[in-house]
């Protein structure tokens, strides 16, 4: 079976696409779920299920000139991944106050991870790149105190970020 059969018999809504779907690509999707949920077992059956239905559902926006299916199951594999990991962290932040400051005062593995895929993300910038988007997307820090900060316009910053965001989409698409 070669890829276009399997995107032929998804796009016509045939079951036996998910099918081969699944025999060809089960163990790449789990791996990849397993690699990102890390310690957070429980989620990995519904995360995998939810990746197979967004191959499913989303089968129109593969373009082959822009990459393999393979990659492109993968990259859906690993974006659900992560989204259940925030998932598992606002569980987790709905703790108690008690629970809620002992996990600050010692980051969990999990967070850990989160903050070393972000880093690897932030790693295709250049420094001030890099802190700009700190402090616009992670902080939460508003636009016009970064510009006073470091003596710019919103409009440059805008540019900046709008430039960052490709770099690190073309990074991840590679």
């Amino acid at each position: 079976m070669d890829e276009e059969f399997i995107i032929k018999q998804i796009t016509h809504k045939k079951d036996v696409g998910v099918q081969l779907l699944i025999d060809h690509y089960a163990g790449l999707i789990t791996s990849i779920v397993r690699k990102h949920l890390g310690k957070i077992e429980m989620y990995e059956e519904e995360c995998i299920n939810d990746v197979l239905l967004a191959v499913w559902n989303n089968i129109g926006s593969f373009d082959q000139t822009k990459n393999s299916f393979k990659n492109w199951v993968a990259a859906i594999a690993k974006y659900k991944a992560i989204d259940y990991k925030r998932k598992y962290m606002k569980i987790e932040s709905n703790l108690n106050l008690a629970e809620v400051e002992y996990q600050l005062a010692t980051p969990s593995s999990l967070q850990k991870e989160i903050q070393e895929e972000v880093e690897d993300l932030l790693r295709h910038l250049n420094e001030k790149d890099r802190e700009l988007f700190k402090q616009y997307y992670l902080e939460d820090i508003e636009l016009e105190t970064i510009a006073d900060a470091h003596h710019t316009t919103i409009d440059n910053l805008y540019n900046r970020l709008s430039r960052g965001r490709k770099k690190i989409k073309k990074a991840v698409q590679q």
